[in-house]
């Protein structure tokens, strides 16, 4: 029988940072846009190194809560830094480029489709999508649930039943790319034009634009600052 008792993990040292940065941001009331301590300033205070620092605030960026501005210090992007678990972090890691290969398969099939079968019903639920999104975003949203009616609006003009079955059964882990993606800096809207480019494709029944320009939009959806971070740096 295998021993029921392991060994207890301890947290990487940076992970005890980023638990201090959190506490620290919220005990000084920092809001978005404000600008944290210096690198050096920060690991002096918490008697780690630099090296130690830069990870903890590496994984506050990959989950879009600050903004590291080279030469111009780090600013939080949220009201409060509240991280995800770095084990909860890892696993969506793990997973998320097997999601990305999985909608780019499905999704260029699905625009190409809904290019040749779309109502004008169809192309009014893309449109008010994309209405949607843009009026999230001029609202300093990132825009996600615009996104979401987008790409579900191009399912059901695609009028496939078992494509749209396989797109809903993964629907939380293409969720989890959405998010990813949206929280890129500048993303959004770079988002929104490339919607309007595969929308247009499929208004003009082009089958062959719409699926270039789906697998373009998916290209920069996979560009994420989770997939080059590698937790296992010191």
């Amino acid at each position: 029988m295998s021993d029921p008792l392991r060994p207890v993990s301890r947290p990487r040292l940076y992970e005890q940072v980023v638990e201090q940065l959190r506490a620290y941001a919220d005990a000084a009331g920092l809001k978005a846009g404000d600008r944290l301590p210096s690198e050096r300033d920060l690991a002096e205070r918490l008697r780690v190194s630099r090296a130690s620092l830069k990870q903890a605030i590496v994984v506050l960026e990959v989950q879009g809560l600050v903004e590291i501005r080279h030469g111009g210090g780090t600013y939080l992007r949220a009201d409060s830094l509240h991280p995800e678990p770095v084990a909860r972090l890892v696993e969506r890691r793990r997973r998320l480029p097997d999601v990305l290969d999985a909608r780019e398969a499905m999704e260029t099939k699905l625009a190409e489709l809904a290019a040749q079968r779309r109502t004008d019903a169809d192309l009014a639920e893309i449109d008010a999508a994309l209405t949607a999104m843009r009026a999230e975003i001029d609202d300093g949203k990132p825009g996600e649930e615009g996104d979401r009616r987008f790409h579900a609006a191009v399912t059901a003009a695609a009028h496939s039943e078992l494509l749209a079955d396989f797109m809903a059964r993964i629907a939380d882990q293409i969720a989890e790319t959405r998010h990813e993606s949206l929280q890129q800096p500048g993303r959004p809207p770079q988002s929104l034009a490339q919607h309007t480019k595969i929308a247009d494709a499929i208004r003009a029944q082009d089958a062959r634009a719409a699926v270039e320009a789906m697998r373009a939009h998916l290209e920069t959806v996979r560009r994420v600052r989770l997939l080059s971070w590698n937790p296992e740096e010191p």
